[in-house]
This record gives C-alpha cells, structure tokens and sequence, in this order.
C-alpha cells in the first residue's frame, strides 16, 4: 500500500511543476514581477489576457540571483495603483502592440492585458512604466500560443464547406449526365418510355436540390 503511495506521488509532482512553469517570474529592483495567460492553454484566435503580478521582493541572503530569489516566492501583499504607470508592449515577430492593464478588483497587485492572439508561436512582452518609484524596462516571456485546431472538436468548419462542394459537384454530375440523356432521347424521336425517364431524373434532381439546401440551412 505505502508503495502505491510513493508512486502516486512520484506522478503527481510533475504535474503541478507543470502547472508552476505555466508563468514567467522576475525582479526588478525591490519588486516581484510575474506574467501569464488568463486562460492556458492558450491558442490563436481566442480572446485572453497577459496577467501580470506585482509584490514585494523579500531579500534572499543565501540566493544572489534576483531572478531566483523571486521565483523562490509566492505572490502576496500585491502592489496597487498601477494602472496608469504600467504597460505591456506585446511584440510578435516585427509586429507589436501597446496593451494597457486592468486591474483585477478582488486582488491587490493583479492586473491584465487583454489581447486576442491570432497567429500561434511564441510572444514576447515587455513591461515598461514605473512600480511606484521604480522604473521598469524588463523583457518577459509567456508560454507558447498553440494553433487553434489543437482544441477545436468536431471537425474544423473548412471541413463543412469540402462536403458542400463536393455535394454541388455531383449535383452539377447528375444535370450534365440528364442533358446526354435528353439528346439521346431526342435522336430517338422522343418515344413514351424516354419521356418517363426524364420526368423521373428530373424529380429526382429536384429532391436533391431540396435536400441540399436543407442541410445549408443553420440549425
């Protein structure tokens, strides 16, 4: 039974290390600065936000690097007010775009950046503006934006428009095969059985017709 438990466990602590990486954590002077999505996973074509933490940095005597010192930590006692001092300049390859914070109004020290990101890859955020007396230029780097299809179920909507081409093309089939036909039948000088098998083609045409417009038609 205990080993049964160890192994849990053993399973269990990958994925909430996966769940910590999910944000980006800095420093800049005595400040701690973390990013992430609002909603992960994320992908392209769907709105989210960058939300963006700020708290006080408690010095870390035994750990130098202020990188890690901050990553060491836990947000708490979050910085307010920032809303006017602080942006986030979301860049794209060449592209780039200013995005102004909004504060979350149930957590002091929280804010977000709301964006729609439409091509997947991976972004870059830099925060810049001022944490009360402290200016901050810092360059960040969110988890990668995944391609749309990666959550889409069923089949994507392209999918739907293959079947109505498809659906017209053996329709145009059927007309082009009644003409060829008619102008047998017409060489033939038109006999009573030639006459009937028109009529049938023809219903038959229409009821497909129908049909299809039918399944064109939004639920």
């Amino acid at each position: 039974m205990q080993l049964k438990l160890f192994l849990l466990f053993l399973l269990i602590i990958p994925g909430l290390s996966g769940i910590a990486y999910g944000h980006t954590v800095d420093a800049v002077g005595e400040y701690r600065v973390e990013i992430g999505w609002m909603n992960e996973p994320v992908v392209s074509g769907e709105t989210n936000a960058i939300e963006f933490y700020v708290s006080p940095l408690i010095a870390c005597p035994e750990i130098p690097e202020l990188p890690k010192c901050a990553e060491s930590q836990k947000f708490q006692n979050g910085i307010s007010d920032l809303k006017k001092t602080v942006k986030i300049e979301l860049i794209y390859k060449d592209e780039s775009i200013t995005l102004p914070l909004s504060p979350d109004h149930n957590i002091s020290g929280k804010y977000y950046a709301f964006v729609n990101p439409t091509l997947s890859g991976f972004y870059q955020a830099n925060i810049l503006g001022m944490i009360v007396d402290t200016p901050i230029s810092l360059s960040m780097h969110p988890p990668k934006v995944s391609e749309r299809a990666y959550i889409e179920f069923p089949e994507p909507s392209d999918i739907t428009i293959t079947q109505m081409i498809d659906g017209h093309t053996a329709l145009i089939e059927d007309v082009s095969s009644l003409k060829d036909s008619v102008v047998i039948i017409e060489n033939n000088q038109f006999n009573d059985m030639g006459i009937i098998g028109i009529g049938v083609g023809i219903i038959g045409i229409i009821i497909a017709i129908i049909a299809l417009i039918k399944s064109n038609k939004p639920n």
